[in-house]
């Protein structure tokens, strides 16, 4: 048998991080198992969909590596791949549910159905409906037509036995088929519920496994009668523990980023991330600005692979040593067997260390090519840059080494070097030039850049301490406000490697500049 598995997305909102969880480990086992991977669009519920929201889902699965066999772009053999252009299949599904007794047409309102709802609850006993409105022969339907009541299609579910499964991650699971309602597939207008396009798209699809979020489980029952009754066999299921928000077994929700914020765990990564949205222009209170949005991280600069290792660990491990795996590793060992069924806690600060391992093993041009982007974006360069700007680009991440975590930071490590003037940091300036005595020391200190031989890090350090030896204060008082007078900020690249990156001339006339400031 030849595994076929599927990630079927709704187009309802932009590409959530539990999401790209389950599409990567249906991409990891069918990979893992020489078979295919499908992407569909579930895009039946029309009144929810957003026109805007289906290209940064496909552009971001694109972006993670998880690229599809069959679906939008690529084609494929069961086309279509969009189930709102399957509505014939559906339909023709409803009918045959219908013709076979295993549906029937229900002509009940809504306040009947609510009567009978409460009628159960005063009783104290589960409500099941009691099909007193379902036409069951067409003497019955007319009747009901007659009256001028609207039908839907409802499932005519078992009232005795159960159901049982054996789900790969969940073991041996049993439904009572007495606590399932009689569901509707059909509305009144003749379009079909997600239900019953679900299975029928996965037959024609040939979808041998169902692999996806844990909150689906309860979804089985009616899905699996919907396709016994059309008389499909059963693809195998693997229901994958919850994303879970940091230190809790609640559902990662993109609709709690105002509790997210709270969090230091959030607090942190959001943070930086809006410095670097700043710069380039992004909208901060965008939908998609969110990290449990996947378009955040890519915004941001994250890299794809830190992205994927770090969400395969989300319910799944292959020991309890091995963290970083190549893509070839991690297809080789991925089995559902090693899934575990508790909830997975998404952890920003190991997304983040997971991200620096990754990133501190670029090498220096592939930093280049990650990192340039961005400073196109804040129009800190030209497109396409000079080369003499991207040279000075290359010296500031081998100046910045570690320091560069995501590609959006060259924003705060690069700036400075791209501009004639610095724009000053007001708190910066109180604090490291508006002290009694450092206009003094700056000047000590531009009269030894001038006669410095070499202008590069070990001389340039030699002679500021030399400065500050003969003022007879700390090193840090006279390091702090350089940086400070030709950065303009308190944070970049070591202050030797930015004076020899900036150079003589330009060093110069910043600290000049600068001494207007001081105290």
């Amino acid at each position: 048998m030849t595994v076929r598995t599927r990630f079927a997305p709704s187009p309802t909102g932009y590409l959530h991080i539990g999401g790209v969880r389950t599409a990567l480990f249906n991409w990891l086992f069918a990979r893992q198992r020489g078979g295919q991977f499908i992407l569909r669009i579930d895009d039946t519920d029309a009144e929810r969909n957003i026109d805007s929201a289906l290209e940064p889902i496909l552009e971001g699965l694109k972006w993670l590596g998880i690229d599809w066999d069959e679906g939008p772009g690529v084609g494929g053999p069961h086309a279509p791949y969009y189930q709102s252009q399957r509505a014939d299949r559906h339909r023709a599904a409803a009918a045959r549910l219908l013709a076979s007794g295993h549906a029937y047409r229900d002509f009940a309102t809504p306040e009947e159905l609510d009567e009978e709802r409460k009628a159960a609850q005063a009783a104290g006993r589960p409500f099941l409906y009691s099909r007193r409105f379902g036409a069951f022969d067409d003497a019955t339907a007319a009747r009901f037509t007659a009256e001028g009541r609207a039908s839907v299609v409802r499932l005519k579910m078992p009232r005795e036995g159960s159901l049982v499964i054996d789900d790969a991650v969940r073991g041996r699971v049993e439904f009572a088929w007495n606590r399932e309602q009689d569901h509707v597939v059909q509305r009144a207008d003749g379009s079909c519920l997600y239900h019953l396009a679900s299975v029928v798209d996965d037959h024609d699809l040939e979808i041998t496994h169902v692999i996806r979020a844990e909150e689906h489980l309860s979804n089985t029952p009616r899905q699996a009668y919907i396709a016994l009754s059309l008389g499909y066999a059963l693809p195998a299921y693997a229901h994958l523990p919850l994303v879970a928000e940091p230190g809790s077994r609640t559902k990662l929700s993109k609709r709690k980023l105002a509790q997210y914020l709270k969090n230091n765990d959030f607090k942190q990564v959001m943070e930086h991330g809006l410095k670097i949205a700043e710069r380039i222009g992004l909208r901060p209170e965008a939908d998609t600005f969110n990290p449990v949005i996947v378009d955040f991280y890519r915004e941001v600069g994250y890299l794809p692979w830190a992205i994927d290792n770090y969400l395969a660990l989300l319910g799944w491990s292959y020991d309890d040593k091995t963290e970083y795996f190549t893509r070839d590793e991690l297809v080789r060992h991925f089995t559902l067997e090693r899934i575990n069924s508790s909830p997975a806690s998404f952890d920003p600060k190991k997304l983040w260390a997971v991200q620096d391992h990754y990133m501190a093993a670029r090498s220096v041009d592939e930093k280049l090519a990650l990192m340039l982007p961005f400073l196109v974006k804040a129009r800190l360069l030209a497109d396409p840059p000079p080369a003499a700007a991207v040279d000075t680009v290359r010296q500031v991440i081998e100046a910045a080494g570690d320091r560069l975590k995501v590609a959006g930071d060259i924003l705060a490590y690069a700036d400075f070097f791209l501009v004639e003037e610095p724009t000053m940091d007001d708190a910066a300036v109180a604090q490291r030039l508006a002290k009694p005595g450092v206009r003094g020391l700056l000047e000590a200190f531009a009269r030894a850049l001038e006669t410095v031989a070499t202008f590069e890090p070990a001389m340039l350090e030699a002679a500021l301490k030399q400065v500050v030896e003969a003022a007879g204060v700390k090193v840090g008082d006279l390091v702090h406000a350089v940086r400070v007078a030709v950065t303009g900020k308190t944070v970049g690249p070591g202050l030797y490697d930015c004076l020899a990156i900036l150079g003589r001339e330009r060093s110069l006339a910043r600290i000049a500049a600068a001494l207007p400031l001081c105290g």
